[in-house]
């Protein structure tokens, strides 16, 4: 099987970055790639471990940073807006609100622009889940949760933030375990650029 065509990026602020991740649009194995993650999503999408009262441990998330990380921020961001329209089509909960949307699309671009195209480590899959906690969920989902419903912006602020601060350590060391396992094989299938590591880095 051939070898991975491109280098690895030292970051995503470069044109060459961003030509790269737009031709992604272009290859059918990427797009099959990405079509499987979303119906993957799909599957697993009511599935939920309990962890206390009202907080529970998703596995969605882990599926949008393999995504992303094999796809790239365009298709991924496509995607997060895709799969969470067609999430709401097949298991509607309330009305529709386009402001989860953006926020599924916002956190696609996280994961991507911290996984795509990069040598994976421990860090930035910790950086990447705590900044998609912090800014969409924390402040992204207290404004759409402010705008939707009666109580203040400062409630759902301080609510949402104790939950995501608590599931934190959680969800970043289920990424951390899923990529562990994960890596091998996305590198054998050629799906991602090779890491140069038998084991994942810290940094």
């Amino acid at each position: 099987m051939a070898q991975f065509s491109k280098a690895l990026f030292s970051h995503p602020f470069s044109r060459a970055y961003w030509k790269e991740a737009s031709a992604e649009t272009r290859r059918v194995r990427i797009l099959a790639i990405a079509a499987l993650c979303m119906a993957l999503k799909m599957a697993i999408a009511s599935f939920r471990i309990p962890v206390a009262d009202n907080l529970y441990v998703y596995f969605t998330y882990l599926i949008t940073a393999v995504q992303c990380a094999v796809c790239g921020p365009v298709v991924g961001v496509l995607c997060g807006g895709i799969g969470d329209l067609i999430e709401f089509a097949i298991h509607p909960n309330g009305p529709f609100f386009p402001g989860y949307t953006l926020s599924s699309m916002a956190g696609a671009l996280i994961f991507a622009l911290f996984l795509y195209r990069t040598k994976i480590t421990v860090l930035k899959l910790a950086l990447s889940r705590f900044l998609i906690n912090l800014f969409v969920n924390v402040g992204l989902g207290s404004l759409w949760s402010y705008m939707l419903y009666s109580k203040g912006y400062l409630y759902y602020f301080a609510k949402s933030l104790v939950k995501n601060t608590i599931m934190l350590p959680i969800e970043i060391g289920l990424l951390v375990l899923f990529f562990r396992m994960l890596i091998p094989f996305l590198e054998g299938k050629n799906w991602i650029a090779p890491q140069g590591e038998k084991k994942l880095p810290w940094w």
